[in-house]
């Protein structure tokens, strides 16, 4: 009998020792998918990365070509505003020095007043975290720049196409280095529901200044064909300060 239970006991040693010694097998496979995998994610993550911080690496192809065509941006038709502000400064080093914030009367705006310097040199693109204050890019709106707004719903994908969209509208004759592209602040307000791109320019009559006219447009998504109708109508040259940077 006691032969039978050492013998019992031994069988039971070794099937428990080759129940855990599987279970240290799996849990070995296990750790080295979970590996593999978090390594695939960080690839992915870096790739998607680097097309969105390298300009180099955004999508080509022409002005109209980028984003959603026209019929599928989901935009509203364009908007004449009465404008107001022109060459009215505030802020720091005018008469107005308390004023740091502005109340406009569109969203986006497309005129007001604004404070003393524009953003120059001006870069194409700008995120949330390092766009200039509002108050700065509506004086840049007076120099005949035009500018397209985001909120933060964007997608990695869009913001790739709005850097394509904004180097190549930086390149037509129609805006030449004077197109921007920036996060929206919500503190000026809220686009309207379903709009997460608006256009905005503010343009004056060649030869009466005193005609001055704002230009809005809002989409619900980013549309290269959008952007070049909206510069082909309004173009660098309509502006208050046309010959301004």
């Amino acid at each position: 009998m006691a032969a039978k239970k050492a013998d019992q006991d031994r069988k039971a040693r070794i099937a428990q020792m080759q129940r855990e010694a599987k279970a240290a097998e799996r849990r070995r496979s296990l750790i080295i998918v979970g590996v593999a995998v978090v390594a695939v994610l960080a690839i992915a993550g870096a790739v998607t990365f680097s097309i969105v911080t390298d300009d180099s690496r955004v999508p080509g192809g022409e002005l109209k070509s980028l984003g959603v065509s026209a019929s599928a941006a989901s935009c509203n038709a364009i908007t004449d505003d009465p404008t107001t502000g022109s060459g009215s400064h505030v802020g720091p080093g005018t008469d107005k020095p308390d004023v740091t914030s502005v109340k406009y009367a569109t969203v986006p705006p497309t005129s007001g007043e604004h404070f003393v310097t524009p953003e120059y040199p001006a870069r194409q693109f700008y995120t949330a975290d390092d766009r200039p204050a509002m108050e700065t890019l509506v004086h840049n709106l007076e120099h005949g720049y035009t500018i397209l707004w985001y909120d933060d719903t964007v997608s990695e994908k869009q913001v790739s196409d709005l850097k394509a969209i904004s180097r190549e509208a930086n390149d037509q004759p129609q805006a030449q280095q004077k197109f921007i592209v920036s996060a929206w602040d919500p503190a000026y307000g809220a686009f309207p529901s379903g709009k997460h791109f608006g256009l905005s320019h503010w343009s004056a009559d060649a030869k009466d200044n005193t005609k001055q006219t704002g230009h809005r447009q809002l989409c619900g998504n980013v549309s290269g064909e959008v952007v070049a109708t909206f510069i082909d109508a309004h173009p660098r040259t309509e502006a208050p300060e046309p010959n301004a940077q």
